[in-house]
């Protein structure tokens, strides 16, 4: 690597690009508050001199840093938000046959349950309603409140919560699905889910280059 001698924005960039590389031109000046014709002979200069890399759609890394290491902090940047899906949700005074069938034809694993005010109480997982249809009870007079996971054992996330680490949780709980909420006044609306379907999205994405 050169050891030509950096003037005072470009140490400022080297450093920028160290602690949050990959990261755009545009973002960088941003940081600086200057325009990205500013800032563009002195990303050259860190570039030609062998400080910094630029790959297209991808932005400036610190050349030091291995192809793991920016695909490790490419991933650890994405939220949840970036690829929750819609949520399917029942009411919690619905039958358990009513929710089968929302199950079936929405070709999800977990239905989120909510109350009139349409704030998260429960949680119905395929284990629930297999559970409840094993038994000799009519599946239409029972309420899914009888059954339903409730709060404070339902595991969920917020849109800005890191996707990695909603991941990990998923593992570790063994739990197919987390539902997105929204907390205001003591209450949780549900805005999304995670899967591990998203997950598996993720993956794909990374694999194609299609995250920046």
């Amino acid at each position: 690597m050169s050891t030509i001698e950096l003037n005072k924005r470009q140490e400022q960039i080297l450093q920028i690009v160290k602690d949050e590389g990959p990261i755009t031109g545009e973002h960088i000046a941003d940081q600086l508050s200057l325009t990205r014709a500013t800032l563009r002979p002195d990303l050259a200069i860190l570039t030609m001199a062998g400080y910094l890399e630029a790959r297209p759609r991808v932005g400036y890394f610190y050349a030091g840093k291995t192809g793991a290491q920016l695909l490790t902090d490419k991933i650890k940047k994405i939220q949840v938000q970036e690829y929750q899906s819609i949520p399917v949700v029942v009411n919690e005074n619905v039958s358990v046959y009513d929710a089968i069938c929302t199950m079936f034809l929405e070709d999800v694993g977990t239905l989120f349950v909510v109350d009139e005010k349409s704030q998260l109480v429960g949680v119905l997982s395929r284990k629930d309603l297999l559970r409840a249809s094993i038994g000799k009870q009519e599946l239409t007079s029972i309420p899914v409140h009888i059954i339903m996971t409730r709060m404070p054992n339902i595991t969920y996330c917020y849109r800005e919560d890191l996707l990695i680490d909603i991941a990990k949780i998923l593992i570790e709980k063994q739990i197919d699905a987390m539902p997105v909420i929204k907390e205001g006044d003591g209450n949780f609306e549900v805005v999304g889910r995670i899967t591990k379907t998203n997950i598996t999205k993720l993956l794909v994405a990374l694999a194609n280059d299609e995250v920046l």
